[in-house]
């Protein structure tokens, strides 16, 4: 008789743990259907016809796929040119950004000096400032020093640093013992030799945070570029896109297909370093 009850509750405790895994299943395909829903329209759209886009009541497939649509929205205007232009901005700003706030979250981490959580606490305090608070100051310096229509205003800043990224580096860098470091320096290495060979490698999950947050904020950018850039020949992808608005009519089937390309590297760019990504992310895993 006991060993019957036991056999029930073994099952009885089975079938809940089922049951509940089946609910959080349920619960995770329903809320990541209602997430990708939008991307899924853009990319069903991106391969119909105008007519097909204009019918009402609408449809989610088309009757048939219009791939020559990204074929022909590439055509319609210089997109190699203003993908190249977007591609030398985020990169070189992404590395200037990786580089410098790695430095700078290493100094308020690793090295004891006056005043240093005051001017940890001073960084942080700008995130509190708007960024359209400093729009116009911005311009007016940039303009002064004749930057206005070159790339210098979209790179220069990433290599200043970002209250965030200084956050995020220097909280990973505080888990990373401090004996290492001490026998780095009993070794006779400086700050230089320390930060690139032992703190750079330990927080490397971080760093690839801090570029994949770069390098999207400077692909995505179109208030940057809008502000400071007048010449078509060095517009960046997000201004060409607004090719495709007109005054009377949006050719929508063309601005799907460019919108599926231009998020297609960032989407990949994640998803090839999504595990470091996450591990990044964690500030409180700096070393295992």
């Amino acid at each position: 008789m006991e060993n019957t009850q036991k056999v029930n509750l073994r099952q009885s405790k089975k079938f809940r743990e089922r049951l509940h895994g089946w609910i959080i299943l349920f619960i995770l395909i329903a809320g990541s259907v209602v997430i990708l829903s939008p991307l899924l329209w853009m990319i069903s759209t991106s391969l119909k016809t105008p007519q097909e886009i204009a019918q009402y009541p609408p449809s989610f497939l088309p009757d048939s796929f219009q791939f020559s649509n990204y074929l022909k929205a590439w055509q319609t205007a210089p997109f190699t040119r203003w993908t190249l232009n977007t591609l030398l901005i985020a990169v070189i700003g992404t590395i200037g950004s990786v580089f410098i706030n790695s430095l700078v979250a290493y100094s308020f981490a690793k090295i004891r000096f006056k005043g240093r959580n005051f001017l940890f606490v001073l960084v942080l305090s700008t995130m509190l400032i708007p960024g359209f608070v400093t729009m116009v100051p911005q311009y007016i310096l940039f303009s002064k020093l004749g930057w206005i229509n070159t790339y210098l205003p979209l790179i220069v800043p990433s290599f200043l640093g970002s209250a965030f990224f200084i956050f995020l580096l220097r909280q990973f860098s505080l888990t990373i013992p401090n004996e290492l470091l001490d026998a780095a320096v009993l070794d006779g290495a400086n700050h230089f030799q320390i930060w690139w060979h032992i703190m750079v490698p330990l927080t490397k999950p971080a760093l690839i945070t801090v570029a994949i947050f770069s390098f999207n904020g400077a692909w995505n950018d179109l208030l940057g570029p809008l502000l400071y850039l007048n010449d078509e020949s060095l517009y960046t992808l997000q201004i060409g896109m607004q090719t495709f608005k007109g005054q009377m009519q949006t050719q929508w089937h063309y601005l799907m297909s460019m919108s599926v390309m231009v998020l297609a590297p960032v989407v990949l760019l994640f998803f090839f370093f999504q595990k470091h990504f996450i591990e990044g992310s964690n500030i409180s895993g700096g070393i295992k």
